[in-house]
C-alpha cells in the first residue's frame, strides 16, 4: 500500500480528499511515536475517544495492546470457487481499510457521505463522529484455509506445523456453526459501535470472496494485559486473568507468545473458545462452594492459601480439616503454570450475553481468547482441566484456532510472508 499521500500531496487511493489533511497529521504523529504496534497516540490528550494505535508494526495490534472494553469477533470462510488471487486481493483490501479504521477514518475513496447520491456509500456511516476509541484489528488464518481440496490458494505447503485443529477435550459440546473458519478478524475498542462498524465494513468488502461463518459480540474484558489495568471480573463474579502475561514482560512474551517459525516469525496463534456458563446453577451455589471451585476469594481475589490477589498460591498449604487449602479440583490449582510445566498463555477474553433460552435461562458466558507461540500450550492447560470442579458450571460450545501472522510492515499487506517465495 502507498504512503498516506503521494509525492504531489494528493490523497492516495482509498482516501477521501476530506480526510487527507487529517491523514498528514496522523502520519506525523506516527513518525513521532516510532514504528511498532501497540503504541497509542492521541489527537487530543483530553479526549480518550481520539486515541489510536498504529496498524503497522513488528506484531499485530490487539495482542499485547491494553485490553479494550468491547469486542466484535468474526470468523469467515472463503467462498466456493475463490482462488489465490481472490485471497490476496481480499487481504490487500483489508489492509487498506484496517489502516483507515484504526486511524479513525472512514473507509473507501469517498467515505460515508462524499460519494454519488446515486450509489451506495463506501462507508456504512454508523461510526461518524465517534472517534477511533483505541480500535485494534487483528487478523488470523484458520487450518481449513490450507486444507481446501485442490489447494486453490496455493498455500498447502506453507501451512505452519503448529496449525493443527484442536483436539476434542473432555466435556466439549461443540456446535459446528460457531466453530472453525478460514479467516478471523478480532476488533476491539472502547465503544461498541466502533467495533461493529469495523466488522460490518470489512465483511461487506469481502462479498464475493468470503462470507461470515459466525460472530461473537463481547463486552467487559475478562483479563488485563497491562500493569496499569485492574483485574476485571467474569460473569461468575470472580476476578479473571490475575496471572496473565503483561505487555511489559518481554521475556515471557518471547518465550510464550511470539512464534519464530518461518513466515510466522513475530506472529502468534489464537485460540477462541465460546464457554457457556450455567448462570442459574451458579447463582444458587453457596459462596463457600463457589470459592472452593475457583480457588480464590470472591471479594479480594486472593488465593485460598492466603494473602492478596497478587500473592502466589501455596499449593502445599493445608486447611484446618487437613485438606489442601486450594482443593485438588480447584480451577486455580489446575490452570496454574506450576501445574503445567510452567506453560503460560496471554488471555484477552470477554463476557457475552445472547439473550435467553426457551426456559427463560440466560444464555451467557465467557468468550475465551488466548495467544500463544504454539497451540500445544493451550492443549496442555486445557487437558489439565478435565478434573476441574468448574466443569459442572460451564459448557464449551464453540472452538477455533488461527495463525495470526506477524505485523504488517510498510508496503506489505496482511500475511504477506505467506505468499512470498
Amino acid at each position: 500500500m502507498s504512503d498516506p499521500t503521494s509525492p504531489e500531496g494528493t490523497p492516495a487511493r482509498g482516501v477521501s480528499r476530506r480526510g487527507a489533511l487529517g491523514m498528514a497529521a496522523l502520519a506525523a504523529a506516527g513518525t513521532a511515536a516510532g514504528f511498532g504496534a501497540g503504541r497509542a497516540t492521541a489527537a487530543r490528550v483530553d479526549d480518550p475517544s481520539s486515541q489510536t494505535y498504529a496498524f503497522r508494526g513488528e506484531h499485530q495490534a490487539g495482542i499485547t495492546t491494553p485490553v479494550q472494553q468491547h469486542l466484535y469477533f468474526a470468523s469467515l470462510d472463503m467462498t466456493a470457487g475463490a482462488d489465490r488471487d481472490d485471497l490476496i486481493s481480499l487481504l490487500q483490501d483489508w489492509t487498506e481499510a484496517a489502516e483507515q479504521l484504526m486511524a479513525g477514518r472512514e473507509v473507501g475513496d469517498t467515505g460515508a457521505v462524499d460519494g454519488s447520491p446515486l450509489a451506495p456509500p463506501d462507508d456504512t456511516g454508523e461510526a461518524l463522529g465517534l472517534g477511533p476509541h483505541r480500535l485494534t484489528l487483528t487478523f488470523g488464518l484458520g487450518p481449513s484455509l490450507f486444507d481446501r481440496e485442490g489447494d486453490p490458494f496455493g498455500i498447502a505447503d506453507r501451512r505452519p506445523e503448529a496449525l493443527t485443529p484442536l483436539p476434542l477435550f473432555a466435556f466439549d459440546l461443540l456446535e459446528e456453526p460457531i466453530s472453525g473458519g478460514d479467516l478471523c478478524i478480532q476488533a476491539c475498542a472502547d465503544d461498541p459501535q466502533v467495533v461493529v462498524h469495523a466488522i460490518r465494513n470489512l465483511s461487506r468488502m469481502a462479498f464475493g470472496r468470503a462470507q461470515v461463518r459466525w460472530t461473537r459480540l463481547g463486552y467487559g474484558r475478562t483479563s488485563r494485559t497491562s500493569a496499569q489495568q485492574q483485574t476485571p471480573r467474569n460473569l461468575f463474579g470472580f476476578k479473571d486473568g490475575t496471572a496473565n502475561i503483561l505487555s511489559d514482560d518481554a521475556e515471557a512474551l518471547d518465550r510464550w507468545v511470539w512464534a519464530d517459525d518461518g513466515w510466522m516469525a513475530g506472529g502468534s496463534y489464537l485460540v477462541a473458545r465460546t464457554i457457556q456458563m450455567t448462570i442459574e446453577s451458579w447463582d444458587r451455589t453457596r459462596l463457600e462452594e463457589q470459592e472452593l471451585v475457583v480457588g480464590r476469594s470472591k471479594g479480594e481475589g486472593a488465593p485460598l492459601s492466603g494473602g492478596t490477589e497478587m500473592t502466589e498460591p501455596d499449593f502445599e498449604m493445608q486447611s484446618s480439616t487437613g485438606d489442601f487449602a486450594l482443593p485438588a479440583t480447584s480451577h486455580v490449582r489446575l490452570a496454574h503454570p506450576d501445574q503445567n510445566d510452567g506453560v503460560q498463555l496471554l488471555r484477552r477474553g470477554y463476557n457475552y450475553v445472547d439473550g435467553n433460552n426457551d426456559l427463560g435461562q440466560i444464555t451467557a458466558g465467557l468468550f475465551f481468547l488466548s495467544f500463544q507461540r504454539d497451540p500445544a500450550q493451550f492443549v496442555q492447560v486445557q487437558s489439565s482441566l478435565k478434573t476441574d470442579a468448574l466443569n459442572e458450571y460451564i459448557r464449551h460450545v464453540g472452538s477455533a484456532l488461527y495463525a495470526v501472522p506477524p505485523g504488517v510492515r510498510p508496503g506489505e499487506h496482511i500475511a504477506q510472508g505467506l505468499f512470498d517465495a
